[in-house]
């Protein structure tokens, strides 16, 4: 669907950059919001008093909450449109972290569960809508545009990261912290939002429809190899970057013998590796080709991700997860990229597509925390190599579908 305005091209010309900006500034909030709790979790697990697998089960909350607004959102898109989803998900995303901050002074574990089951409904909500709202502006403006609005969520998590850093040195407590940070997102998005075409994802038939037919809809387009293939690249490329998100400070700290600083500041270097990966990657799209640079950042990932694990030597380690960083800036918005390709219902696709994204959210928290109480959390992350491998080895599936003799995208059922 395209947007309809009635004064001629400028003036569709000046909607589609309003609508940019808004993206632009939500992607960065998204990732800021993320950040700001990630760089915490050394603080919140003693706050909580809570073990490796304790933690899991608490981070088990955000990968709930991800994966109901993965599987509403499409639904609701459709019912309401891009707009209304994406601010009030935005509002869960907020509410999260006041939640979270909250019960974490209080040093109630089902509370930051709650927290995070908040934060993560909306961003898992949020993210499909973007995603949509992104395909559509890079349509739009007919050039890779999802590496740039995936850098400018890369660049939030950077500056959350570098907050969380300065307030854990200052000794700032962490639900002052978050409330602020959710104060602070809350005017930004309140902001942002009205730019935001209304109707856009929307369908009429949608309102006669139950949100279970919808999401039954999705999941169908499983059955399409192409839409399985590029589904395995995210599910690949999610966890390696989840995991970081999860798990890296800790990983770094119980590992590798860094203090909890020095944990967060590597995890403030993994995101500003991704973010410089994700605002190069339209350069690269363009030079070498889609699935060339997918393969390429999931065998980067890979090495990265094989230097923490393997090595012994702490320098060693620290460039592993640059190198990881680098790795996994691409492969997730590339391949939401190559979803929206073809003719037919992107909506669906996208949304079947970061469903896999979410899926490994919602297995990885705990999974590697149980596999870290037994194994180490250094040896868990070998799942996550081995996923990212199969990413490299299913990466031709991002490339645009055939066409046929009538300029029609082929179908891939």
């Amino acid at each position: 669907m395209t947007e309809h305005t009635g004064s001629g091209a400028p003036t569709a010309r000046t909607g589609t950059r309003a609508r940019r900006r808004a993206l632009l500034v939500i992607f960065f909030l998204v990732g800021v919001g993320l950040a700001s709790w990630v760089t915490r979790t050394p603080a919140i697990r003693d706050a909580l008093a809570a073990s490796t697998g304790e933690m899991g089960l608490v981070l088990f909350g955000l990968s709930v909450g991800s994966m109901t607004g993965i599987l509403a959102a499409g639904p609701l898109v459709r019912r309401c449109g891009t707009k209304p989803v994406i601010a009030v998900s935005s509002g869960f995303v907020v509410a999260g972290l006041a939640v979270l901050g909250g019960f974490t002074a209080l040093g109630t574990a089902s509370g930051a569960f709650a927290g995070l089951l908040l934060f993560g409904l909306g961003m898992g909500c949020s993210d499909v809508a973007l995603n949509i709202e992104g395909a559509e502006v890079e349509r739009l403006a007919d050039r890779p545009l999802l590496p740039l609005l995936h850098g400018t969520y890369s660049a939030g998590t950077v500056v959350g990261s570098l907050l969380g850093l300065a307030f854990a040195h200052a000794g700032i407590g962490v639900g002052w912290h978050l409330a602020g940070v959710a104060v602070l997102g809350a005017l930004a998005t309140t902001a942002a939002a009205p730019a935001l075409p209304a109707g856009f994802g929307q369908e009429r038939a949608a309102a006669g429809r139950g949100i279970g037919v919808a999401a039954r809809q999705q999941i169908d387009l499983w059955t399409r190899p192409r839409i399985a293939l590029i589904g395995c690249v995210v599910l690949g490329m999610a966890l390696a970057e989840g995991s970081a998100n999860d798990w890296l400070p800790l990983l770094m700290v119980d590992a590798h013998g860094f203090d909890p600083a020095m944990g967060a500041s590597l995890f403030t270097a993994f995101a500003a590796a991704m973010t410089a990966g994700r605002f190069a990657g339209s350069g690269l799209v363009r030079r070498f080709g889609r699935a060339p640079v997918v393969r390429a950042s999931a065998l980067c990932a890979g090495i990265g991700i094989a230097l923490v694990i393997f090595t012994g030597t702490p320098a060693v380690a620290v460039t592993g997860v640059v190198i990881w960083g680098l790795g996994t800036s691409l492969g997730f918005p590339l391949a939401i990229s190559a979803a929206g390709d073809g003719d037919g219902d992107s909506t669906a696709r996208v949304g079947s597509v970061a469903t896999a994204g979410y899926l490994a959210f919602l297995v990885g928290p705990p999974m590697l925390g149980f596999l870290g109480d037994h194994f180490g959390l250094r040896y868990a992350m070998i799942v996550v190599l081995v996923l990212v491998g199969c990413a490299a080895a299913t990466a031709s599936a991002v490339r645009a579908p055939a066409r046929d003799a009538n300029g029609e995208a082929m179908t891939d059922a």
